[in-house]
């Protein structure tokens, strides 16, 4: 299969305290952009064909145009509209989809991720997500966003495994969301209140969670456990940039 990594971040926030680079996916990391550790655990997953980068090619190009396995994709005004750009690039029924900002990531994470997810039948989305115990025994102190559910309490992973086909047509879904999430109370409206009080209730479990999320996006969903937080462990402020760069010193 091929793989999409979503690498068309501009670099206008806290982390530009830490490097001018004009776009995240360049910041520096022991002598490498953040972007080539994504690009190398993937490449050595023995589960990807091709890569497809999404973000200015003319950017890109320079690093990875010897490998002719790499492609290019122009970013969108959002999230959603790049990954269709890079959608266009591939013929594959399942595409592996990952963020540039995880540069912990390993062809382990990758290949056991799709290993879990290809188990299932009849799927068209997956997502990983993290218990919180795991995430603080490799990472103790890492500042992650953490979901309490009936099951544990969970970190989302920043990989997807998805069936190209579903992407448009529950594309202006995926956009209400991600627009309204600093709006609780129109999210609420959205989601439900009966979920939404089950959730703050802890009384939410994963099966539900899947099956409301498969509800609002018109498509059969589900969330896999992974043993690997680094696939969580996502660079989108300075601490996250100091814990990667102290990890990946010790291991280069």
């Amino acid at each position: 299969m091929d793989a999409l990594i979503l690498a068309g971040s501009v670099n206008n926030d806290k982390l530009r305290e830490c490097s001018p680079v004009a776009n995240e996916a360049f910041i520096p990391i022991g002598g490498k952009a953040m972007v080539q550790y994504v690009v190398e655990a993937i490449k050595k997953s023995s589960q990807i064909e091709r890569i497809i980068i999404v973000g200015p090619p003319e950017q890109f190009q320079p690093l990875f145009a010897q490998d002719e396995k790499i492609l290019f994709a122009m970013r969108g005004e959002t999230i959603i509209q790049g990954t269709l750009n890079g959608l266009k690039l591939t013929s594959s029924s399942q595409v592996l989809i990952a963020t540039s900002d995880i540069p912990l990531l390993t062809p382990e994470a990758v290949d056991m991720f799709i290993k879990d997810c290809l188990e299932h039948q009849n799927v068209e989305l997956f997502y990983p997500i993290v218990p919180k115990e795991v995430n603080d025994r490799d990472f103790p102190g890492v500042k992650r966003t953490y979901v309490k559910l009936k099951d544990g309490i969970f970190t989302g992973g920043n990989l997807f495994l998805v069936n190209p086909e579903i992407v448009p047509r529950c594309a202006a879904k995926a956009e209400e969301i991600v627009s309204l999430r600093k709006s609780p109370l129109a999210l609420a409206k959205l989601i439900g209140v009966g979920f939404i009080i089950k959730f703050l209730l802890r009384q939410l479990t994963i099966a539900e969670a899947e099956n409301q999320v498969s509800k609002l996006l018109g498509v059969v969903g589900k969330a896999i456990v992974s043993p690997y937080p680094e696939i969580g462990v996502d660079v989108d402020k300075p601490s996250d940039l100091e814990l990667v760069r102290k990890v990946l010193s010790k291991t280069e």
